[in-house]
Protein backbone atom coordinates (compact mmCIF):
# COMPACT_ATOMS: atom_id res chain seq x y z
CA UNK A 1 0.00 0.00 0.00
CA UNK A 2 3.06 2.23 1.06
CA UNK A 3 4.37 1.88 -2.47
CA UNK A 4 1.72 2.31 -4.24
CA UNK A 5 1.23 5.78 -2.77
CA UNK A 6 4.44 6.92 -3.30
CA UNK A 7 4.32 5.46 -7.14
CA UNK A 8 1.31 7.55 -7.28
CA UNK A 9 2.98 10.59 -5.95
CA UNK A 10 5.70 9.91 -8.47
CA UNK A 11 3.29 9.62 -11.38
CA UNK A 12 1.49 12.89 -10.32
CA UNK A 13 4.49 14.63 -9.90
CA UNK A 14 5.60 13.81 -13.56
CA UNK A 15 2.44 14.67 -15.12
CA UNK A 16 3.35 18.27 -13.78
CA UNK A 17 5.52 20.25 -16.32
CA UNK A 18 7.99 20.97 -13.24
CA UNK A 19 9.18 17.62 -13.19
CA UNK A 20 10.86 14.90 -15.28
CA UNK A 21 12.23 11.59 -14.15
CA UNK A 22 15.84 10.74 -15.10
CA UNK A 23 17.59 7.10 -15.02
CA UNK A 24 20.90 6.87 -13.95
CA UNK A 25 23.37 5.85 -17.00
CA UNK A 26 26.73 5.80 -14.80
CA UNK A 27 28.30 6.08 -11.01
CA UNK A 28 31.60 7.22 -11.21
CA UNK A 29 33.68 7.92 -8.32
CA UNK A 30 35.30 11.05 -8.13
CA UNK A 31 36.93 10.73 -4.62
CA UNK A 32 36.39 9.04 -1.32
CA UNK A 33 33.53 10.82 -0.45
CA UNK A 34 32.07 12.09 -4.06
CA UNK A 35 30.39 10.50 -6.40
CA UNK A 36 29.02 11.87 -10.03
CA UNK A 37 25.75 10.50 -11.48
CA UNK A 38 25.59 10.77 -15.00
CA UNK A 39 21.79 10.64 -16.45
CA UNK A 40 20.28 9.23 -20.23
CA UNK A 41 18.86 11.78 -21.76
CA UNK A 42 15.42 11.78 -21.82
CA UNK A 43 13.42 12.12 -24.83
CA UNK A 44 13.27 15.29 -25.41
CA UNK A 45 16.60 15.88 -24.06
CA UNK A 46 16.62 17.90 -20.96
CA UNK A 47 17.49 21.63 -21.81
CA UNK A 48 20.04 23.07 -19.19
CA UNK A 49 22.85 25.90 -18.96
CA UNK A 50 26.12 25.30 -17.44
CA UNK A 51 26.21 26.35 -13.99
CA UNK A 52 22.53 25.40 -13.09
CA UNK A 53 21.52 22.91 -10.46
CA UNK A 54 18.76 19.89 -10.63
CA UNK A 55 16.61 19.82 -7.07
CA UNK A 56 16.49 15.20 -6.69
CA UNK A 57 13.50 13.93 -4.69
CA UNK A 58 13.84 11.09 -3.49
CA UNK A 59 11.76 8.48 -0.54
CA UNK A 60 13.83 7.53 2.03
CA UNK A 61 13.38 5.94 5.04
CA UNK A 62 9.95 6.20 4.09
CA UNK A 63 9.92 10.27 3.91
CA UNK A 64 10.14 12.67 0.90
CA UNK A 65 13.84 14.33 0.66
CA UNK A 66 14.81 16.75 -1.51
CA UNK A 67 18.22 17.99 -2.12
CA UNK A 68 19.77 20.99 -5.00
CA UNK A 69 23.08 19.67 -6.59
CA UNK A 70 24.41 21.24 -9.29
CA UNK A 71 25.28 19.91 -13.00
CA UNK A 72 28.67 19.43 -13.44
CA UNK A 73 28.73 19.08 -17.29
CA UNK A 74 28.22 21.44 -20.03
CA UNK A 75 25.53 20.51 -22.74
CA UNK A 76 27.87 21.85 -25.37
CA UNK A 77 30.94 19.07 -24.76
CA UNK A 78 29.19 16.41 -22.13
CA UNK A 79 26.14 13.58 -23.76
CA UNK A 80 25.07 13.10 -20.57
CA UNK A 81 23.76 15.70 -17.69
CA UNK A 82 25.70 14.55 -14.17
CA UNK A 83 25.62 16.36 -10.99
CA UNK A 84 28.04 15.71 -8.48
CA UNK A 85 27.29 14.42 -4.31
CA UNK A 86 29.96 15.25 -1.46
CA UNK A 87 29.44 13.07 1.44
CA UNK A 88 28.47 15.08 4.26
CA UNK A 89 28.86 13.81 7.73
CA UNK A 90 24.99 13.13 8.75
CA UNK A 91 23.58 13.91 5.76
CA UNK A 92 20.64 11.94 4.81
CA UNK A 93 20.86 12.31 0.98
CA UNK A 94 24.14 12.39 0.40
CA UNK A 95 24.82 9.67 2.11
CA UNK A 96 22.41 7.61 0.11
CA UNK A 97 23.56 8.69 -3.33
CA UNK A 98 27.23 7.67 -2.35
CA UNK A 99 26.05 4.28 -0.82
CA UNK A 100 22.80 3.20 -2.78
CA UNK A 101 22.67 4.81 -5.93
CA UNK A 102 23.07 2.48 -9.00
CA UNK A 103 23.17 2.87 -12.65
CA UNK A 104 18.96 1.68 -13.49
CA UNK A 105 17.74 3.89 -10.67
CA UNK A 106 15.25 6.23 -12.07
CA UNK A 107 14.94 9.85 -10.23
CA UNK A 108 12.38 12.20 -10.15
CA UNK A 109 14.01 15.88 -10.37
CA UNK A 110 12.89 19.52 -11.13
CA UNK A 111 13.74 21.12 -14.37
CA UNK A 112 16.94 23.15 -14.25
CA UNK A 113 17.05 26.55 -12.44
CA UNK A 114 19.62 28.79 -11.28
CA UNK A 115 21.40 32.06 -12.55
CA UNK A 116 24.92 30.92 -11.81
CA UNK A 117 25.33 30.94 -15.22
CA UNK A 118 27.45 32.44 -18.30
CA UNK A 119 26.84 34.18 -21.72
CA UNK A 120 28.76 32.41 -24.18
CA UNK A 121 30.10 34.52 -27.89
CA UNK A 122 33.02 32.83 -29.76
CA UNK A 123 34.09 37.14 -29.97
CA UNK A 124 34.38 37.11 -26.19
CA UNK A 125 38.12 37.68 -25.30
CA UNK A 126 37.43 37.20 -21.63
CA UNK A 127 39.91 35.67 -18.55
CA UNK A 128 37.77 34.24 -16.46
CA UNK A 129 38.46 34.04 -12.86
CA UNK A 130 37.20 31.25 -10.60
CA UNK A 131 37.84 30.84 -6.92
CA UNK A 132 36.33 27.96 -5.32
CA UNK A 133 36.41 25.38 -2.38
CA UNK A 134 35.72 22.01 -2.13
CA UNK A 135 32.46 20.83 -4.01
CA UNK A 136 32.12 24.42 -5.43
CA UNK A 137 33.76 23.05 -8.35
CA UNK A 138 30.49 21.00 -9.57
CA UNK A 139 29.12 24.26 -11.74
CA UNK A 140 32.47 25.50 -12.09
CA UNK A 141 33.39 22.80 -14.08
CA UNK A 142 30.32 22.85 -16.72
CA UNK A 143 31.45 26.53 -17.38
CA UNK A 144 34.65 25.87 -17.76
CA UNK A 145 34.19 23.64 -20.45
CA UNK A 146 31.30 25.81 -22.17
CA UNK A 147 33.86 28.75 -22.09
CA UNK A 148 36.94 26.85 -23.60
CA UNK A 149 34.59 25.30 -26.62
CA UNK A 150 32.62 28.66 -26.98
CA UNK A 151 35.46 31.18 -26.78
CA UNK A 152 38.51 30.64 -28.45
CA UNK A 153 40.07 33.67 -27.55
CA UNK A 154 38.58 33.45 -24.00
CA UNK A 155 41.18 32.08 -21.02
CA UNK A 156 40.18 30.55 -17.95
CA UNK A 157 42.22 30.58 -13.93
CA UNK A 158 41.25 28.69 -11.13
CA UNK A 159 41.95 28.90 -7.43
CA UNK A 160 40.89 25.78 -5.99
CA UNK A 161 40.81 25.05 -2.30
CA UNK A 162 40.70 21.43 -1.53
CA UNK A 163 41.14 19.42 2.24
CA UNK A 164 44.02 16.86 0.45
CA UNK A 165 45.11 15.57 -2.65
CA UNK A 166 42.44 13.02 -2.24
CA UNK A 167 39.71 15.03 -2.20
CA UNK A 168 40.57 17.20 -5.03
CA UNK A 169 37.41 16.48 -7.17
CA UNK A 170 38.04 16.12 -10.74
CA UNK A 171 41.10 16.54 -10.28
CA UNK A 172 42.22 14.74 -13.53
CA UNK A 173 39.82 16.15 -15.40
CA UNK A 174 41.38 19.87 -14.95
CA UNK A 175 44.42 18.17 -15.79
CA UNK A 176 43.09 16.89 -19.20
CA UNK A 177 41.54 20.42 -19.77
CA UNK A 178 44.71 21.79 -19.59
CA UNK A 179 46.16 18.88 -22.21
CA UNK A 180 43.76 19.50 -24.43
CA UNK A 181 43.35 23.91 -24.64
CA UNK A 182 46.73 24.44 -23.83
CA UNK A 183 47.96 27.96 -22.24
CA UNK A 184 44.14 28.86 -21.79
CA UNK A 185 43.47 27.44 -18.92
CA UNK A 186 45.69 27.49 -15.07
CA UNK A 187 44.81 25.90 -11.75
CA UNK A 188 46.04 26.78 -8.63
CA UNK A 189 45.47 24.58 -5.63
CA UNK A 190 45.47 24.78 -2.37
CA UNK A 191 45.27 22.40 0.44
CA UNK A 192 44.35 23.06 4.35
CA UNK A 193 45.40 19.63 5.47
CA UNK A 194 47.79 18.22 2.47
CA UNK A 195 50.33 15.27 2.29
CA UNK A 196 53.63 15.25 4.01
CA UNK A 197 54.82 15.29 0.21
CA UNK A 198 52.60 18.10 -1.31
CA UNK A 199 54.76 20.49 -2.70
CA UNK A 200 52.19 23.09 -3.19
CA UNK A 201 50.61 26.13 -1.45
CA UNK A 202 48.95 24.64 2.31
CA UNK A 203 46.51 26.55 4.19
CA UNK A 204 42.63 27.46 3.15
CA UNK A 205 41.63 30.49 0.93
CA UNK A 206 42.20 33.62 2.61
CA UNK A 207 41.66 37.18 1.61
CA UNK A 208 45.47 37.65 0.54
CA UNK A 209 45.04 34.90 -1.68
CA UNK A 210 42.55 36.36 -3.42
CA UNK A 211 44.28 39.54 -3.54
CA UNK A 212 47.12 37.84 -5.58
CA UNK A 213 44.88 35.95 -8.10
CA UNK A 214 42.80 38.79 -8.99
CA UNK A 215 45.75 41.22 -9.12
CA UNK A 216 47.31 38.58 -11.92
CA UNK A 217 44.63 38.39 -13.39
CA UNK A 218 43.22 42.12 -13.72
CA UNK A 219 47.00 42.65 -14.77
CA UNK A 220 46.16 40.77 -18.42
CA UNK A 221 45.12 43.88 -19.70
CA UNK A 222 44.46 42.31 -23.36
CA UNK A 223 41.47 40.59 -22.00
CA UNK A 224 38.23 41.75 -20.52
CA UNK A 225 37.74 39.95 -16.53
CA UNK A 226 35.14 38.15 -15.16
CA UNK A 227 35.07 36.49 -11.70
CA UNK A 228 32.73 33.38 -10.24
CA UNK A 229 33.23 32.12 -6.68
CA UNK A 230 31.39 29.36 -5.28
CA UNK A 231 32.81 28.59 -1.57
CA UNK A 232 31.37 28.28 2.12
CA UNK A 233 29.85 32.29 2.79
CA UNK A 234 33.57 33.48 4.89
CA UNK A 235 35.13 32.66 1.63
CA UNK A 236 32.61 34.32 -0.08
CA UNK A 237 32.68 37.33 1.51
CA UNK A 238 35.85 37.73 1.40
CA UNK A 239 36.38 36.95 -2.44
CA UNK A 240 33.63 39.64 -2.87
CA UNK A 241 35.49 42.50 -0.60
CA UNK A 242 38.46 41.54 -1.94
CA UNK A 243 37.45 42.12 -5.76
CA UNK A 244 35.87 45.32 -4.73
CA UNK A 245 38.73 46.91 -3.12
CA UNK A 246 40.42 46.53 -6.60
CA UNK A 247 38.28 47.94 -8.71
CA UNK A 248 35.80 45.02 -9.48
CA UNK A 249 32.75 46.11 -10.62
CA UNK A 250 29.07 43.84 -9.06
CA UNK A 251 28.71 43.19 -12.79
CA UNK A 252 31.73 41.40 -12.93
CA UNK A 253 31.42 39.33 -10.06
CA UNK A 254 28.98 35.90 -10.12
CA UNK A 255 28.46 33.75 -6.88
CA UNK A 256 26.70 30.95 -6.01
CA UNK A 257 25.78 29.91 -2.40
CA UNK A 258 25.68 26.11 -1.42
CA UNK A 259 25.37 26.52 2.31
CA UNK A 260 24.42 29.45 4.64
CA UNK A 261 24.33 29.53 8.38
CA UNK A 262 20.92 29.72 10.01
CA UNK A 263 19.68 33.17 11.77
CA UNK A 264 19.05 33.34 15.85
CA UNK A 265 15.31 33.32 16.00
CA UNK A 266 15.86 33.43 19.87
CA UNK A 267 15.08 37.38 20.07
CA UNK A 268 12.24 39.22 19.36
CA UNK A 269 10.29 39.07 16.27
CA UNK A 270 11.50 41.58 13.85
CA UNK A 271 9.03 44.74 13.18
CA UNK A 272 6.55 44.40 10.94
CA UNK A 273 6.19 40.65 10.70
CA UNK A 274 2.71 39.31 10.83
CA UNK A 275 1.43 38.29 14.48
CA UNK A 276 -1.93 37.27 13.11
CA UNK A 277 -3.00 34.57 10.75
CA UNK A 278 -2.95 35.64 7.21
CA UNK A 279 -4.80 34.60 4.43
CA UNK A 280 -2.50 33.86 0.78
CA UNK A 281 -3.26 32.84 -2.48
CA UNK A 282 -0.75 31.55 -4.80
CA UNK A 283 -1.01 30.51 -8.52
CA UNK A 284 0.74 27.46 -10.10
CA UNK A 285 0.68 26.04 -13.24
CA UNK A 286 -2.83 28.13 -13.66
CA UNK A 287 -4.45 27.07 -10.97
CA UNK A 288 -5.07 29.02 -7.98
CA UNK A 289 -4.85 28.14 -4.25
CA UNK A 290 -6.14 30.23 -1.14
CA UNK A 291 -4.64 29.38 2.40
CA UNK A 292 -4.20 30.76 5.84
CA UNK A 293 -0.75 31.42 7.02
CA UNK A 294 0.29 30.96 10.65
CA UNK A 295 2.36 33.44 12.39
CA UNK A 296 4.97 30.55 12.86
CA UNK A 297 4.98 29.39 8.88
CA UNK A 298 6.47 30.57 6.10
CA UNK A 299 4.27 30.81 3.15
CA UNK A 300 6.06 27.16 1.95
CA UNK A 301 5.51 25.68 4.82
CA UNK A 302 1.91 26.93 5.43
CA UNK A 303 1.03 25.61 1.50
CA UNK A 304 2.47 22.11 1.94
CA UNK A 305 0.89 21.54 5.08
CA UNK A 306 -2.45 22.10 2.85
CA UNK A 307 -0.96 19.19 0.54
CA UNK A 308 -0.41 22.00 -2.43
CA UNK A 309 2.34 20.42 -4.47
CA UNK A 310 4.47 23.80 -4.13
CA UNK A 311 7.82 23.47 -5.68
CA UNK A 312 10.99 23.71 -3.20
CA UNK A 313 14.16 22.16 -2.36
CA UNK A 314 16.82 23.80 0.19
CA UNK A 315 14.48 25.73 2.02
CA UNK A 316 17.03 28.03 3.37
CA UNK A 317 16.92 30.63 0.66
CA UNK A 318 19.82 29.56 -1.70
CA UNK A 319 18.35 27.72 -4.19
CA UNK A 320 15.20 29.35 -6.18
CA UNK A 321 13.15 26.56 -6.47
CA UNK A 322 10.04 28.32 -4.38
CA UNK A 323 10.22 31.85 -6.59
CA UNK A 324 7.41 33.18 -7.04
CA UNK A 325 6.46 37.18 -8.19
CA UNK A 326 4.47 38.69 -5.45
CA UNK A 327 1.27 40.18 -7.42
CA UNK A 328 0.09 42.37 -4.44
CA UNK A 329 0.86 43.03 -0.43
CA UNK A 330 3.89 42.87 1.52
CA UNK A 331 5.89 40.00 2.38
CA UNK A 332 9.01 40.05 4.69
CA UNK A 333 11.85 37.48 3.77
CA UNK A 334 14.14 36.13 6.52
CA UNK A 335 16.71 34.97 3.63
CA UNK A 336 16.71 36.28 -0.29
CA UNK A 337 20.39 35.28 -1.10
CA UNK A 338 19.44 33.19 -3.88
CA UNK A 339 17.75 36.22 -5.87
CA UNK A 340 19.70 38.71 -7.76
CA UNK A 341 18.83 42.50 -7.43
CA UNK A 342 17.34 42.54 -10.57
CA UNK A 343 14.80 39.70 -9.37
CA UNK A 344 14.36 41.21 -6.43
CA UNK A 345 13.28 44.55 -7.90
CA UNK A 346 10.61 42.64 -9.94
CA UNK A 347 8.90 41.53 -7.55
CA UNK A 348 10.26 38.22 -6.72
CA UNK A 349 9.94 36.57 -2.74
CA UNK A 350 11.34 32.74 -1.91
CA UNK A 351 8.34 31.03 -0.42
CA UNK A 352 10.72 29.24 1.77
CA UNK A 353 11.60 32.30 3.66
CA UNK A 354 8.47 34.52 3.64
CA UNK A 355 5.92 35.24 5.66
CA UNK A 356 3.31 37.87 4.94
CA UNK A 357 3.37 41.65 5.95
CA UNK A 358 0.46 43.15 4.89
CA UNK A 359 -2.29 44.29 2.58
CA UNK A 360 -3.51 41.14 -0.19
CA UNK A 361 -0.86 38.95 -0.41
CA UNK A 362 -1.05 37.13 -4.66
CA UNK A 363 1.98 35.39 -5.58
CA UNK A 364 2.43 34.20 -8.96
CA UNK A 365 4.74 31.06 -8.84
CA UNK A 366 6.11 30.26 -12.56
Amino acid sequence: MLFNLFKKNSEEKEASSQYITLQVREVVRETSDAVTLYFDQPEPHLEYLPGQFLTIILIINGKEERRSYSLCTSPFVDPFPGITVKRLKGGVVSNYINDLVFPGKKITVMRPMGNFTCDYHSKNKRHYGMIVAGSGITPILGITKSILINEPDAKVSLLYGSRNEEQIIFKSVLENLGNQYPGRIQVFHKLSQPSSVWAGTKGRIVASDIQNFGRDLLADSDHESRFFLCSPQEMMEAGKISLAEMGVSKDQIFTENFFIEAKDKSGNEEEGVQQITQEVTITLEGQSYTFDVTPDKTILEAGLDMDIDMPYSCQSGLCTACRGRLLSGKVTMDEDAGLSENEIEAGYILCCSSKPKSGEIKINIE
